[in-house]
């Protein structure tokens, strides 16, 4: 039998042993982990010449991940939940006490960036999630850069933003930003790095070839931030033109601008890293929170929970906060940190299905993992207004409504509204695409007094349409409901051919 032949086989008869267990065994672990060396080793040889040696670099860092990921597997190490405590007053600090700032203090050593690697599939969205206009016919990426020109306008800075993209979004991003090269920003992009997934099975690199199907790769997470902003150069640039500050939120955060107060806060208190969080509602109980772990503070997020306390982590009387994912990182520390070993931010098992039913694994990271890395790092607990995500069109739905107005790229509720919290909304699933909520609705509806929609089924909104109090609007498999223009729904329940029923 030819050698290679007899590998393969080895190989082959190597995997069929840990197929399906979830613990990996020391001698399992290390073939695993040389077998997965000698297939990056082959990827990175089937790469174009001209991006092989930072493609190289990306799948050094995808191995390191890989092999803390099987060593983990090996030690099926938890986290011990009674050892878990609420974050004190020092960790997390209440926006309130921050103090007072109007000038220009601090910005002219202020960078900002946007992770913006989303596509927005949840939505139906194809491109880049940040091309989609969300208000006044304007995009994620319009606002983004109002903010910041007219922060660099109002206070003579000139704060750069920077845009970390995916493969999924680069393209994209670089086409939309052309039209911003005579305003008064200066935009960076940079992309993220690109994993190859694995199989579950066999725990083995999807990929065959460096140049393989979109399908096989995936950005492996906002937690890749750091890395590549050390690959990629961006680092010692910002560190070059001295910039000592990093304002890093996601793109579709509406709420996410520059908060002069926190940034004094940081310069004052000597904090490297601070994190936004705000209070739990309902909606939010499977996101991140901060907690005190052996006296230190670090991130759980819902992915990290014993399957039998994930109802404690719930819990809004025990985390009371949850991560926003806004954070202020001290670019010094970074670079001291990246050059000192990097860090080994807890890894994310995210399962997916192929679209031929195989079933793979992405191994990411979380950015607000980072963490427990830096001195003196705690949490803010910021007003709720600092996050206003769009992840659903439930979410759109409320942001192109009447309760916002637009200045200068922000958000600011109507002062018509008479609470300061928004409303509920829930949207079926006839509304769940882009494609399917634009032509739903001849006009928004206005929700100024509104404090719950549901809408299920084939429903149809005509202009002028009020809505007030609770709104429940149900339509049945084969009905289709249209609200008449000018209608005004307060307090009520619509079901069948229009049939009204009062709350």
């Amino acid at each position: 039998m030819p050698r290679a032949h007899v590998q393969l086989v080895l190989r082959t008869a190597s995997f069929r042993r840990f197929r399906h267990r979830k613990a990996v065994r020391p001698n399992e672990r290390s073939a695993l982990a040389k077998s997965t060396q000698n297939d990056l080793s082959r990827l990175v040889r089937t790469a174009d010449p001209a991006v092989r040696k930072a493609f190289d670099v990306e799948m050094q860092s995808f191995s390191k991940l890989h092999a803390r990921y099987l060593a983990e597997k090996e030690n099926r190490e938890q986290l011990d939940w009674d050892r878990i405590k609420s974050p004190n007053d020092r960790q997390v600090i209440p926006y309130g006490h921050l103090p007072q700032i109007t000038g220009p203090e601090g910005l002219s050593k202020l960078a900002v960036l946007k992770v913006n690697g989303g596509l927005g599939t949840s939505m139906g969205i194809s491109g880049a999630k940040s091309a989609l206009e969300v208000k006044d016919r304007l995009t994620f990426l319009d606002l983004i850069v109002q903010q910041v020109e007219h922060l660099n306008t109002t206070h003579k800075v000139d704060v750069p933003l920077i845009l970390m993209t995916s493969f999924n979004t680069h393209d994209d991003t670089l086409r939309i930003i052309k039209k911003y090269v005579s305003q008064r920003i200066s935009i960076t992009t940079f992309n993220q790095s690109r994993y190859p997934r694995i199989w579950k099975e066999t725990l083995q690199p999807c990929p065959k070839y460096a140049s393989d199907d979109k399908k096989h790769w995936y950005p492996p997470g906002h937690g890749d931030l750091y890395e590549s902003l050390v690959h990629t150069g961006v680092l010692d640039r910002l560190l070059a033109e001295g910039k000592e500050y990093l304002f890093v939120s996601n793109s579709d955060n509406l709420g996410a601008v520059v908060d002069q107060r926190i940034l004094q806060h940081m310069i004052d208190s000597d904090a490297e890293f601070l994190m936004e969080v705000t209070d739990k509602t309902k909606a939010d109980v499977k996101g991140g929170t901060l907690i005190e772990y052996d006296s230190s503070i670090r991130l759980l997020e819902i992915a990290q929970v014993p399957a039998d306390h994930v109802d404690d982590f719930k819990s809004v009387r025990k985390f009371k906060i949850f991560n926003t994912n806004n954070l202020w990182i001290n670019l010094r520390a970074l670079k001291r940190i990246m050059d000192g070993g990097g860090m080994d931010l807890d890894i994310i098992v995210n399962p997916k299905m192929t679209d031929n039913g195989q079933a793979v694994i992405q191994l990411e990271t979380a950015a607000g993992a980072a963490i427990k890395h830096f001195n003196n790092a705690h949490g803010i607990n910021v007003p709720r207004s600092r996050f206003l995500p769009v992840k659903s069109c439930s979410d759109l739905l409320l942001i192109k409504s009447d309760i916002y107005s637009l200045q200068n790229g922000r958000l600011h509720m109507s002062e018509s509204r008479m609470f300061g919290s928004v409303p509920v909304i829930k949207l079926g699933d006839h509304f769940k695409k882009i494609t399917d909520f634009q032509p739903r609705f001849k006009k928004i509806p206005n929700i100024i007094d509104l404090d719950h929609l549901t809408v299920t089924g084939d429903v149809h909104f005509g202009r002028g349409v009020t809505l007030r109090g609770t709104v429940i609007v149900v339509a049945n498999e084969g009905q289709r409901i249209d609200i008449p223009d000018g209608c005004v729904l307060e307090n009520r329940l619509v079901s069948g051919n229009l049939n009204m029923t009062e709350l």
